[in-house]
């Protein structure tokens, strides 16, 4: 089985040189790669990478359903895959993508949990900013909904990269590909307040300096310690919602499309690729988009 270890190995470097794909993202990709891998070691079909055929494919996409896995992973998965054998074919080590024509689970329309500007507000007002935590707690969350980051982007966040008088922020995503996002003057009223706080740690990491927002022992946070901080405060907020530091990013863009921002603007600010990606926000209140309907149509 050499050849799946040589190859994955070949795909690993591709990711990460050509592709550019962020550590987290790469992982992902070679993790469903290595779960098809499992699965031909597993039922001894000992066969190598270059004669994997589709009934193969066919044959693991049943395996991993019988897991319990759920529709939307299990379309990932498969994506995955088509991704790999897409790079063999691009190398000249295949004729074939055996996986090309594999159909994937059929997937509804995901709409992601989100939560109004009250409950975010709750939430911020839950910190008690007596613990030394305080300030930098709340800075967190005001700075997630107000600029819509990603965690790995929120963690990475520098001193640096903040332009307090032009109220923007230089945020560093995907592909280190960076982009500019307005930041709001009450996440800056929190930022300020923090650094505070912030500057009177006993040690900081040297490597840390420039990081905004570190640990009680002056190193970066994680991103387990993010999800950790934005649950537990949801949970005093008293919200049964399942929240996530990436349910404040689906908040920040759903308050901008159902204000009227342009769906171009938002997929700048967001960093996505796609404007498809994007579209998922315009999932309006029924209320908001009869008005527009109302308010923009030629027969109205």
């Amino acid at each position: 089985m050499r050849s799946w270890e040589i190859e994955i190995n070949e795909y690993k470097i591709y990711l990460a040189l050509e592709r550019s794909l962020s550590g987290n993202t790469l992982e992902a990709y070679l993790r469903d790669v290595n779960k098809l891998y499992d699965f031909v070691t597993i039922k001894e079909h000992n066969i190598d990478v270059y004669n994997i055929s589709p009934e193969i494919i066919s044959e693991f996409i049943i395996w991993i359903n019988g897991f319990g896995i759920c529709q939307r992973t299990q379309a990932r998965i498969l994506s995955g895959i088509k991704s790999f054998f897409k790079f063999l074919l691009f190398t000249d080590k295949i004729n074939t993508n055996p996986a090309a024509n594999i159909e994937g689970p059929k997937l509804g329309l995901y709409l992601p949990e989100v939560l109004t500007v009250e409950e975010i507000d709750d939430m911020i007002n839950t910190v008690d900013l007596s613990k030394a935590e305080g300030h930098r707690n709340r800075a967190i969350i005001e700075t997630l909904f107000s600029c819509g980051l990603r965690v790995s982007e929120l963690i990475g966040l520098k001193i640096s990269d903040i332009y307090f008088d032009d109220e923007y922020i230089r945020v560093i995503g995907k592909g280190d590909k960076q982009r500019l996002v307005p930041i709001s003057g009450k996440a800056i009223k929190e930022i300020k307040n923090y650094l505070i706080t912030r500057n009177q740690l006993p040690k900081i990491g040297k490597e840390f300096s420039d990081i905004l927002f570190l640990n009680r022992r002056g190193r970066a946070l994680t991103r387990v310690m993010i999800f950790t901080i934005i649950k537990g405060t949801a949970k005093l907020a008293g919200i049964s919602k399942n929240v996530s530091p990436h349910t404040l990013r689906h908040s920040f863009a759903t308050e901008l499309i159902n204000r009227g921002a342009d769906l171009r603007a938002i997929q700048d600010m967001l960093g996505h690729e796609s404007i498809n990606t994007t579209e998922i926000y315009t999932h309006l209140e029924s209320g908001t988009l009869q008005d527009t309907i109302l308010r923009y149509h030629p027969r109205s």
